[in-house]
């Protein structure tokens, strides 16, 4: 049987250890990942392989040659262009002419590949994709199948709400020559875009085997590290062609020539490489040290991994840290936690580097230095960066002016120089700062900058819109807690920066290693006129202006101390409302609110409102994206009531064929809609769903279940300040107010619960909920929405915390609480 091996592309996420070599010639427990992929081929009878490279060939090649020392037959290919996984692999054609397997040159596994072959012959497949578990599917696509092992649905890299299973695609392939021949030549085609979904829609023979055994994606440094760990814990079967020896309570394994001082001692699990020197005095834990490293006496070396030619003197201290090829440090160095020194690199006599800091080749730490960030360009920032088209942190703690720079060159250097962008930000001088850093990051990337200052975001979706953006940027405090930042992305069109664009922007970000403009490059920060104006003058266009005057609402609003007071005052008062503003001025400390402190802020504006007979009163939430609405007798409509009222009302003053919703909107929507014969589509729980779905789904109207809507032409996302007018205006165009038809639509309970669940766990639970609910009627949007008796219920992992929220809605609250506590109960076990 052969094998293609698909030997890895640029690395990014590994940098700065890819810089000098390519992913898959990075060593663990000092060999190249490649050569376990071989060594694992070899073991399960596939000596002939064709190997697939992109970055950096010349290094493999030389490595492998013609494979005879490996025992195989190595050939090579080198596409020309990018033609994705699949189309790279119909580049090697020729070579496929039986059965062939498909592995990435840079993973770590031990499946046993027979067993899978055998299998895949057994049910006669034209394609079968191996499979396995684990704790974090997102950054994987995830796969379901039925019992007898066929595929029924995939997704790429989802989110939470979206991650249905914990089984995984783990990107190896055993593919028949017909199925190759489905892949067009050279073009771009991709096995999980394109060629699995061609071959679902034509009924053929895929298939997915979960296998047993270790395997592990080492796409990023963390990831890199754990593999280590795994293979010093005994966690994964690799040949490392090494002569254990027990010493003490260790297990060390030697390489060739391997010299030992006196007193040298170890613990755990330690390799040495050949011809390694630990001198006297030497204490070496749950480390890997590669060939022809010397460790100076009295060291002592803690789960670390050192890889090749590295001399490290006298006294030093190394601590969860990884040293790459041909370093030197000094005597007397201290390297804390999770500190990388690339390639070339010197490290001053006793220095110290801190906790998390990367060193690029070639670079020089002084004698006696204290390094606090990576040399060059600043601290690690430390988890997933963005959620949700946005990134969230401590002010000033986590978010820095610092990151907020780096954030910007690479946000810059992902856009292309000569892009411009839009930024604004809330009231706050802490919002104005980190702006002020990632405008000095976006000139630095070579990025032009207009900056509209404090405005709400819908004018900044304006902006994006009507303009010839490539990007735009928000800063604000969070809603919900002030010592939190909010830096949100939004795409050239005003919608919110989609995953794909913010996983690359991520890459480079981790990565450290984007690209500055020259001195005649760097960008220019303008500060345009009139966008404002521009607003009010397109909202006036949108809307019936007499209409809503001939009405003589009186309207009672709370701004929330917002930059929608801004906007409101000329739009109210052209539109001849006797408007009663609350808290009309802008206030940094406000600008966030704590439950208690919305619950008093709603009693206030019912009691005004109750007490001036007003038609109605609106809070907008500081950003100008959500509302909140008091009924004319004062009474609160929660959001998925007023999602409902605002449906009625749409669907009587406007013609339409198709809404959307969220997945998690009340089930009274469908009803509404039918009577008007009017298709209802659900879309994932997010405002960027909302907005795709407004966008490419052909919608003529968008409703939320947080107080935002999307009305037609005027704005693509949540406008709060147009969603205030087009309710007074459908208002008045049925002369009616909200609470005389309120009643219509409050028959359906709802009921919500959130039951915790550990991270890792989430991907188990998410599976047996498939499992389980697989004969039932359901949706797979974002989490798993099952229709039982009448009713429905929602089950989704939360994307922020380890827990699930649990949401249900019926006409009997009897039913209503059955379903929910018997999904609470499911996702408890399906934990064990």
């Amino acid at each position: 049987m052969k094998a293609v091996i698909m030997a890895g592309g640029f690395g990014t996420r590994l940098r700065p250890l890819t810089i000098g070599i390519p992913k898959p010639m990075v060593p663990i427990g000092n060999i190249p990942m490649m050569e376990h992929v071989v060594n694992l081929l070899k073991r399960n009878g596939i000596d002939e392989i064709a190997s697939l490279l992109f970055f950096q060939a010349e290094e493999i090649k030389k490595h492998f040659g013609d494979g005879h020392k490996f025992g195989v037959r190595m050939d090579y290919l080198q596409p020309t262009e990018d033609y994705g996984t699949a189309g790279a692999v119909r580049f090697a054609e020729d070579f496929i002419d039986e059965t062939v397997l498909v592995i990435s040159g840079d993973i770590i596994t031990d499946f046993n590949l027979v067993e899978a072959v055998k299998w895949h012959m057994e049910q006669k497949a034209d394609a079968t994709i191996m499979l396995t578990r684990v704790e974090n599917p997102l950054a994987y696509g995830i796969v379901i199948t039925d019992d007898d092992g066929r595929i029924v649905r995939f997704l790429e890299k989802p989110s939470w709400g979206e991650a249905f299973s914990d089984t995984i695609n783990t990107g190896i392939y055993i593919l028949e020559p017909h199925t190759v021949q489905l892949i067009p030549p050279q073009t771009n085609f991709d096995f999980s875009q394109n060629l699995y979904p061609l071959m679902l829609s034509r009924k053929m023979g895929l298939f997915g085997k979960i296998a047993e055994g270790y395997w592990k994606d080492v796409g990023n440094i963390n990831e890199y590290a754990l593999a280590h760990r795994d293979l010093l814990a005994g966690h994964i079967n690799l040949e490392l062609g090494l002569a254990r020896k027990k010493i003490g309570d260790a297990d060390v394994y030697f390489g060739k020539n391997v010299h030992l001082g006196e007193d040298v001692t170890f613990g755990g699990v330690v390799v040495l490489g050949d011809n390694s020197t630990i001198s006297g005095g030497a204490e070496v834990n749950n480390s890997v040290v590669g060939h022809r490293v010397k460790i100076g006496e009295k060291s002592i070396i803690h789960n670390s991994v050192i890889w090749s030619d590295t001399w490290i003197g006298a006294e030093s201290k190394l601590e969860h840290s990884i040293v790459c090829s041909r370093g030197w440090i000094g005597d007397n160095v201290l390297l804390l936690d999770n500190v990388i020194v690339s390639d070339d690199c010197k490290i001053g006599k006793g220095a110290t580097v801190k906790a998390n800091c990367k060193i690029w080749p070639g670079k020089s730490v002084d004698d006696g230095a204290i390094l606090s960030s990576s040399l060059v360009w600043g601290d690690k920032w430390n988890r997933e960066l963005f959620t949700q088209s946005k990134v969230t942190g401590l002010a000033l703690t986590e978010l820095t002016p610092e990151m907020a720079v780096k954030l910007g060159a690479a946000f810059g250097a992902f856009l292309g120089p000569g892009k411009r962008v839009v930024t604004s930000r809330d009231a706050s001088d802490t919002s104005r700062l980190l702006k002020r850093g990632l405008i000095a990051g976006f000139l630095a990337a070579g990025i032009d900058v207009d900056d509209i200052e404090a405005m709400p975001i819908p004018v900044v979706r304006y902006a994006l819109k009507r303009g010839t953006y490539g990007a735009g940027v928000y800063i604000r405090h969070n809603p919900n807690d002030y010592h939190l930042i909010d830096i949100i992305l939004f795409n050239g069109d005003g919608l919110d920066m989609p995953t794909a664009k913010l996983k690359k922007v991520e890459r480079m970000f981790f990565g450290e290693d984007f690209r500055r403009a020259n001195l005649d490059e760097t960008g220019h920060l303008d500060l345009p006129a009139g966008v404002l104006e521009n607003y009010r003058d397109d909202f006036f266009g949108s809307i019936k202006p007499d209409i809503i005057r001939e009405a003589g609402f009186k309207v009672v609003i709370d701004y929330a101390n917002g930059g929608a007071s801004q906007v409101y005052p000329t739009l109210f008062s052209q539109l001849g409302v006797n408007l009663v503003a609350l808290n009309a001025y802008i206030d940094p400390r406000k600008l966030s609110t704590h439950p208690d402190e919305m619950a008093q802020s709603i009693v206030q504006l019912s009691s005004i409102v109750k007490s001036l007979s007003a038609d109605i009163g609106f809070m907008l939430n500081p950003a100008a994206e959500k509302l909140t609405v008091v009924d004319e007798n004062g009474n609160l409509i929660d959001s998925q009531l007023l999602l409902l009222l605002v449906t009625h009302l749409f669907l009587r003053t406007h013609k339409a064929s198709r809404i959307a919703v969220p997945v998690a909107a009340s089930m009274g929507v469908e009803e509404i809609a039918s009577r008007y014969s009017v298709e209802v589509i659900r879309v994932r729980n997010t405002h960027l769903a909302m907005m795709e779905a407004y966008q490419n789904a052909g919608v003529d109207f968008v409703g939320g279940t947080l107080g935002g809507f999307i009305f037609p032409d005027f704005q693509m996302g949540t406008d709060a300040i147009m969603a205030t007018v087009y309710i007074l205006e459908m208002m008045a165009t049925e002369k009616v107010r909200l609470g005389e038809i309120r009643s219509k639509f409050e028959h359906y309970l709802r009921k919500e619960i959130r039951v915790p669940c550990p991270w890792s766990k989430k991907g188990q639970v998410m599976r047996k909920l498939i499992t389980s609910t697989n004969e039932k009627d359901r949706q797979l949007i974002d989490g798993v929405r099952v229709f039982e008796n009448g009713g429905w219920v929602l089950v989704a992992p939360d994307n922020l915390t380890g827990a699930f929220t649990i949401l249900g809605e019926s006409a009997s609250q009897e039913s209503l609480d059955r379903m929910v506590n018997r999904y609470r109960v499911l996702v408890e076990e399906a934990q064990n």
